[in-house]
């Protein structure tokens, strides 16, 4: 300020010493006019540089100033400086907020007082059916127009969260959609959602396991409490005490089977998988389920005219069956299960046919096709789950437990195989278990090289008959 001081004093000493020089005393007051006009218009129109800088709003164009106004300029463009960087700052920080939203495994939806979608994550946009950019600005009353939801968002009591169905939810394959209000701001609100099909699920098989469990041990108790109150009340003669203790042995033996299958299923889910060190030849391992298979079918089909053929195709070769890694016992449950199943579901005088064989890749498969009466399309997504019976009183009937196909789907994937079922009514049903390369060693005593990755497991709900 003080050299801008100076600088005026001068001008106006120079224009008044022309003006004497020129005029006189009226020359000298001319000249301290004309300097302070000349003065004042420089000065203006370095203000008015300024001015259009600043309407432009861009700190790279400012005017390059001296003195008061130069020092102006450059305050101003610091500050636009410090300004713009905040700005960008702050955008990158909400970028990175909302690309952590997004990343989010549950739905995040910001709706204005009136209810309008400000804005979505992709997952919100999947589970309600929205298009992100789309339905931006639009009421999520007329996207949402479930009445459970309706009724949620107009009664005001956000405290507890509800649950809707999805978009394309059908009976035989649910979706089920949490959704919790936030309330937050003047009159906003937080729309938080999770997908939690596989919640209700799991908390609809945990109550259908313990009533199935409950309704499978109450029935053999009840026969054995009534038998035990027969031989306590009634003079029985030997025959008849002999026949109702053998229906008694009939019913504790039906309960021990299905406590022993709940504790291997309990084993299996609980314990690591099994490593691939120790190995196991094919041969005896096939050989004793079929044993077991032949005897369960001489149980099964005593009293009919003909019995089970149970078929080894092509005929075993001791040499040429190799060896498999893995837990043997686990290893025998799941053959003997798909074997059993066989046997229990095809009517006397059936076939079955088991079949071992190397696949083109190293891997190896281990098939039981049966001549039963086949399993309709909807059934076979569900027969792994526990307890779940395609016909409950034939399994009754032929001793099944309902959890042997989720023993062998359990086993399957301890060993890094993949169970697949094909089935077509009225012409049998066909069960595979296909073991990757890695277990598999061949007849030469030398594992295949290189080890094709394990398959997984084909996901299933949970278990079916034994």
């Amino acid at each position: 300020m003080l050299f801008r001081f100076f600088g005026f004093l001068t001008l106006q000493f120079a224009g008044a010493l022309a003006g004497w020089w020129l005029g006189g005393r009226w020359g000298a007051l001319a000249g301290l006019a004309l300097a302070g006009l000349f003065w004042f218009g420089v000065d203006l129109l370095r203000g008015a540089s300024v001015l259009r800088w600043l309407k432009q709003g861009e700190a790279s164009g400012a005017p390059a100033l001296r003195g008061l106004w130069g020092e102006v300029s450059d305050r101003t463009r610091r500050l636009l400086r410090q300004r713009e960087q905040q700005t960008q700052d702050s955008q990158a920080r909400l970028q990175e907020f909302l690309a952590a939203i997004q990343a989010s495994p549950n739905g995040v939806v910001l709706l204005d007082k009136a209810g309008c979608i400000e804005w979505c994550n992709q997952i919100a946009a999947e589970q309600f059916g929205f298009d992100a950019r789309r339905d931006v600005l639009q009421q999520i009353g007329n996207l949402v127009r479930d009445p459970a939801f309706a009724a949620y968002y107009a009664g005001g009591d956000y405290a507890h969260e509800i649950s809707i169905p999805g978009p394309g939810s059908t009976p035989s394959r649910p979706v089920r959609v949490s959704i919790h209000l936030h309330p937050y701001g003047e009159g906003r609100k937080l729309l938080l959602s999770r997908d939690v099909t596989a919640l209700e699920q799991a908390e609809a098989m945990r109550r259908d396991f313990v009533a199935n469990v409950s309704h499978e041990i109450r029935t053999p108790l009840t026969v054995l409490a009534g038998f035990v109150e027969t031989l306590r009340t009634l003079p029985l003669n030997e025959s008849e005490r002999s026949r109702y203790l053998a229906l008694m042995a009939q019913q504790a033996e039906r309960m021990q089977t299905l406590v022993n299958d709940l504790l291997t299923l309990s084993r299996l889910e609980g314990s690591p998988p099994p490593g691939a060190a120790g190995w196991t030849p094919v041969h005896p391992l096939l050989e004793r389920c079929l044993q077991e298979a032949r005897t369960l079918s001489a149980l099964v089909t005593r009293g009919e005219t003909a019995g089970h053929e149970l078929r080894f195709d092509p005929a075993p070769d001791p040499h040429s069956m190799g060896e498999i890694a893995g837990a043997p016992n686990e290893l025998h449950s799941a053959l003997s299960n798909l074997l059993n199943n066989a046997v229990r579901y095809t009517p006397a005088g059936g076939v079955i046919e088991v079949q071992w064989r190397m696949l083109p890749d190293g891997r190896a498969e281990f098939s039981v096709k049966d001549s039963g009466p086949g399993i309709a399309p909807e059934h076979i997504p569900r027969l792994t789950e526990r307890f779940y019976r395609v016909d409950r009183s034939r399994s009754r009937e032929t001793g099944g437990t309902g959890l042997g196909l989720a023993i062998v789907k359990h086993v399957a994937q301890r060993h890094g195989a993949e169970l697949r079922i094909a089935s077509t009514p009225g012409l049998g049903s066909t069960f595979s278990i296909i073991f990757p390369a890695s277990r598999i060693k061949g007849p030469g005593g030398a594992a295949p090289a290189p080890a094709a990755p394990p398959v997984a497991a084909r996901p299933a709900t949970e278990s079916l008959q034994k």
